[in-house]
């Protein structure tokens, strides 16, 4: 089972566990850890592609501001023992069996409140788990090894990142992504290094390469002269960095402060 959760890993470092939380305030680990065993059990998977269930995003399932109002005007701060806060939901999208699933649970009650399979254009964003794994097909990939061969490249110093399509009014479309490789071997800014002319097309619902074409050969750019890491730059080029005290902000619960 593939359970990558792109947005759920920023909330996990910055939410912390609250006994009173504020109704708008961010899913914390326990309640992410909670929606996640609720929506497995209701979209049991097995070991095909086919039936993977993937989380693209868990969030807040945010209350509406009347209910907000509400709840803030029967608590009064002279008030000893506050009302209780609206209901704590969470909004799930998942992708399953080549589908994308809106689903909102109820951590209260541990329940599912509604599911919808989304019919529209477009798809959830990427997951880290699935980009991992597509950028690593291109490296055991016949084909692409061969035209590695070709220009007498080295498939270990081979990088590759993962670019989305645009929407242009198609009715139907496949869930595809490219995926561009660059060649390291001597500098960490890859990106200066295009494999130019390769072309890899990758399915993300079977994760598998479903499109391939090495059109032209062109000569690698230099690995001299491409860094950019403060650290190794050598004046002229390197920046005059400031120093300060302490690390330039505060954090008060769910709020980040900049330091003038």
């Amino acid at each position: 089972m593939k359970v990558a959760l792109l947005s759920v890993l920023m909330l996990f470092w910055s939410s912390a566990e609250c006994s009173n939380p504020h109704p708008l305030d961010p899913l914390t680990p326990s309640e992410i850890n909670l929606v996640q065993t609720i929506v497995q059990k209701a979209y049991p998977t097995s070991n095909t592609t086919d039936h993977n269930l993937i989380f693209n995003y868990v969030g807040l399932d945010e209350p509406n501001k009347l209910q907000i109002l509400s709840w803030q005007s029967s608590n009064p701060k002279t008030k000893p023992k506050p009302s209780p806060p609206p209901p704590r939901r969470a909004f799930v999208i998942a992708r399953f069996q080549k589908q994308s699933h809106e689903i909102i649970v109820d951590l209260s009650k541990s329940s599912i409140v509604s599911t919808k399979v989304y019919q529209g254009n477009g798809y959830p964003p990427l997951t880290l788990g699935e980009i991992e794994v597509a950028t690593q097909l291109p490296l055991s990939y016949e084909p692409f090894k061969k035209s590695l061969r070709k220009r007498s490249l080295n498939v270990s110093e081979v990088q590759c990142v993962a670019f989305t399509f645009g929407w242009f009014g198609e009715a139907k479309t496949r869930r595809l992504v490219q995926i561009k490789c660059h060649y390291r071997n001597g500098t960490a800014n890859f990106y200066a290094r295009p494999l130019e002319g390769v072309e890899i097309l990758v399915d993300f619902d079977d994760m598998k390469i479903v499109g391939y074409n090495d059109r032209y050969v062109v000569a690698l750019p230099k690995a001299e002269g491409t860094e950019y890491r403060a650290s190794k730059l050598k004046p002229p080029s390197a920046p005059k960095l400031k120093q300060h005290d302490g690390p330039g902000f505060t954090i008060d619960g769910h709020t980040v402060r900049y330091n003038q």
